[in-house]
Formats: C-alpha cells, structure tokens, sequence
C-alpha cells in the first residue's frame, strides 16, 4: 500500500485535506495521527488571519458549505508554537500555505523553510474560493499559476504541490502551468463554490453569501477533474473530494490519482484514516492488489 512522490514515500495513499485536522494536535485525543499516511495541516499565512464573520458553516444534504477564511495563527506563531509539534509526529508531514499576493507566499515560505523542520512538502493553496482577496486569481490564470510555482520552487527541494481549483473553464490547463513551474505535484480539487438560503429569515446560511461546498455531494465533480488532469500532466495527482469509504478511495486510484486526501468526513468519524486503511488493505488482497501502483490510472473505457 506504500506510495511515493518525489523520492518520499508514504505508508499509505491516505492524508488529511488541509483545514480538516487542524494542526493535527487538535485530534491527538481522538485519533492516531500517525496512522495515516501523511497529513497536510490547515494553511499558514504571512499574517495572522480572524477568518470571515459567522455563520461561516453551513451542512447540506451531502457535506458542507464553508467560508472560514483561512482563520491562522500566522506563519511567525507557526514556526514558534506548530512546528515543535509536527517534529514530533512519526507520520509525513506537509504544510498548506495561502496568501493574497505573490510576496506573502514567498515570504511564508522562506520563514519556513528557514526553521528547518521535519515536514516534507509544501501544498501551495492557489484555489481556496472562501477568500475575498487573493488566492483565487492565482489559481484561475496559467500564467500566474506558473510564476508562483517558479518562485516557490527557487525557495524549496521538498516535495510542492500545486492545489488546484475546480472553479475554471479548464483545469488541465492550470494544471500544465504548475507543472511547467516545476511542481512535483498537483491536488484536485479544492471545494466547489456553493450557496445556501435560510427559508425562514431568506438570507444566505453563510455570512459572505457563497462559500465552498465540500463531501460527498462533490465527489463525481472531483473524480472528473482528477482524470482531466491526469490525461494532461505527467506529474502524480493527489485527488481530493467527497471520500467516505475505501472504494472511493480506490475509484480516484482508477481515475488517476495516486494518492488521496480525506476531509469533511473527518468531522464526522476522527478515525477515519485507520478504518479507510483497514478497508483498503482487505481490498487489495480480496482483489489480488500488490501494489497501490496496479490501480493508478487504471480506468477501462467502453468499447462502442
């Protein structure tokens, strides 16, 4: 079930979607951090941010919406007060970076990268829709998608990843761009932009009226994307949406993912990650599975 990106490899395909397992300390109670096969922490920005004003959550019939707004302690509290904590963790570690312009990315990193910590890679967040100013331009135009991967790129040798947007006329293209950048790479996809009415007062659930709805609802939406990007690229995928069970698991490995990101359903079960693994071990010795490496990209069209 071992995995690699880059030269790292990983215990299983299985990690935590950023913003979904907080800094990994907040679960520590409830769950074995250390099961998974890595996780990728909630994203770290140049300044401490509050996060947009509530209602900032709101549940739909099959996951959730959200406009959080990238609430953080910032990148200098980060270093001083979570890292300490991540270079304890016996599991991969990989941090999720967000800025509104190209210098807070820059800057983020380059704080980062100086405290020498024991986290593998980066996941730059090009695509969160649940931010006014920012983010979002970077992750709808190739050009900009590609600059920021270069610059970042000068800044790290550990393993980058590129999260992509849903929320564009062609995804494979933003995902060429990352690659042309240099990244090793690309996550897909980020939550799609959602909206939700209250029948009683008629305003939208969310203060900030949209947001980005995530779980189970998206799943198909995330699995096309994946197979997109797949047939573009030639850098590895991380495929992200709607996972709930093993067999969705193995679906993004078949649509081209190599490995995968568990996140709304984390609220529900902590867990997750250990019984996912379980599920997936049984699977692959019931369907004579070696290796997480016979299902990657393994689709078979109809034959018309």
């Amino acid at each position: 079930m071992r995995v690699k990106l880059k030269d790292i490899e990983f215990s299983s395909p299985l990690l935590t979607a950023s913003g979904t397992y907080g800094y990994g300390h907040e679960v520590r109670d409830m769950a074995d951090v250390n099961q998974w096969g890595g996780i990728i922490t909630k994203s770290v920005t140049r300044h401490p941010r509050e996060g947009n004003p509530p209602p900032r959550i709101a549940e739909t019939r099959s996951g959730m919406i959200n406009s959080i707004g990238l609430a953080n302690l910032g990148v200098e509290k980060y270093c001083n007060e979570i890292i300490p904590f991540l270079n304890e963790l016996q599991t991969k570690v990989i941090i999720n970076i967000a800025g509104s312009a190209m210098k807070d990315y820059l800057e983020t990193m380059e704080m980062l990268e100086s405290k020498n910590g024991k986290h593998v890679g980066y996941e730059i967040n090009i695509s969160c829709p649940n931010v006014k100013e920012g983010g979002i331009e970077f992750g709808v135009n190739c050009e900009m998608t590609e600059q920021l991967t270069i610059e970042m790129r000068k800044r790290t040798d550990k393993l980058l990843i590129m999260k992509l947007s849903p929320n564009v006329t062609r995804i494979e293209d933003i995902a060429q761009a990352a690659e042309s950048g240099g990244a090793d790479a690309v996550s897909a996809i980020n939550t799609v932009v959602g909206m939700a009415i209250d029948l009683k007062t008629r305003k939208p659930k969310l203060n900030t009226t949209f947001g980005g709805l995530s779980g189970p609802a998206i799943k198909p939406i995330a699995i096309a994307n994946v197979h997109k990007v797949f047939k573009a690229v030639n850098i590895p995928i991380i495929g992200i949406g709607g996972i709930a069970t093993a067999k969705d698991v193995v679906e993004f490995l078949l649509a081209g993912a190599t490995m995968v990101q568990i996140g709304t359903m984390n609220y529900q079960n902590p867990n997750l990650g250990v019984q996912l693994k379980e599920e997936l071990s049984e699977y692959y010795s019931q369907n004579e599975i070696e290796k997480t490496e016979d299902l990657i990209g393994k689709v078979e069209y109809h034959s018309n």
